[in-house]
């Protein structure tokens, strides 16, 4: 038998990680077909099944688990010997592999990632944008950011972007010449209501909190949506009420397409913070992330 190849062990370790040929191919920046060849080659070559493949999913046998048992601890060694060279270098090197709530993908991250990016020249970035909860850790990136509530109290979590956000509403002048303007959280259930399904399927509720008083509220309305940009789009059609953050409906809001509606129950909470384990050994690309964006020019740049 001949000695397997260590990227194609990486390969093995990737795929049983991830539970997927296409999600690990995304996470690698390469394509499923040559993970998948990796892995038949590495079969070949110890004549062992390694994954059990189906339709619907990718799961280690016995011989795999045993195997990525050992594995995975000594491919932490061996990458944690790459990024201890990086102290000899002028500028860390290696990938930066972030989870990322949508919103933060689009509107808050791209001018942080910018100007971290312009100051180190040798790290690359892999960004992966979804709402839906999961073990960044066991899905193969180096960090996630989320909000506080979904963040285990066993990581270390710092601000990263704006200290904090609102969940505001809008509607289209048509629309509230028509049905008039809700005053308060109760008038909305009289009102069409453009509502999101996470890609969980959950439809939440609205809250609203004013003077320490918290009112939560069903809403109801033809429109549900997946993304922000389709209830925008219906809000500004005249189909209902829009609730959402801040920063999305900015741009309408300044070009009169929508006017803001009840103001004095605007939701502000804490902004997104960037998650990652109390590790020693960490990836020198994420400690020059984390060096970045607790610098005293980021934390103002975040304040403005």
């Amino acid at each position: 038998m001949t000695d397997p190849d260590l990227s194609d062990l990486g390969a093995l370790v990737a795929v049983a990680q991830a539970r997927s040929f296409r999600a690990a191919a995304s996470l690698r920046g390469v394509s499923a077909s040559s993970l998948s060849e990796a892995i038949r080659r590495l079969e070949a070559r110890i004549g062992v099944r390694l994954l059990n493949r189906t339709t619907r999913s990718v799961t280690p046998t016995e011989a795999g688990t045993q195997l990525l048992e050992r594995l995975m601890p000594a491919l932490g060694e061996i990458t944690g010997a790459l990024d201890a060279l990086n102290s000899f270098r002028d500028s860390p090197t290696g990938t930066l592999r972030l989870n990322v709530p949508i919103i933060v993908a689009q509107r808050i991250l791209p001018p942080i990632t910018s100007r971290f990016l312009l100051a180190y020249p040798g790290i690359t970035l892999e960004v992966s944008a979804s709402d839906t909860f999961i073990d960044v850790l066991a899905a193969g990136f180096d960090a996630g950011i989320r909000y506080d509530e979904s963040i285990e109290r066993d990581m270390i979590a710092i601000p990263v972007g704006p200290r904090t956000q609102r969940f505001i509403l809008a509607a289209a002048p048509s629309y509230l010449a028509v049905n008039g303007t809700p005053q308060h959280p109760r008038d909305l259930l009289d009102h069409a209501c453009i509502r999101h399904r996470f890609a969980s399927g959950v439809i939440p509720n609205w809250e609203f909190e004013r003077n320490g008083k918290v009112v939560k509220i069903t809403p109801k309305g033809r429109v549900i949506a997946s993304t922000a940009e389709m209830g925008i789009g219906a809000a500004v059609a005249g189909l209902g009420v829009v609730c959402t953050f801040e920063e999305y409906l900015s741009e309408a809001l300044q070009s009169g397409q929508l006017v803001p509606v009840m103001e004095p129950w605007w939701q502000e909470f804490t902004g997104p913070r960037l998650y990652y384990p109390s590790r020693t050994h960490m990836p020198a690309p994420l400690r020059a992330f984390v060096d970045f964006i607790k610098s005293p020019e980021e934390r103002t740049l975040a304040r403005t």
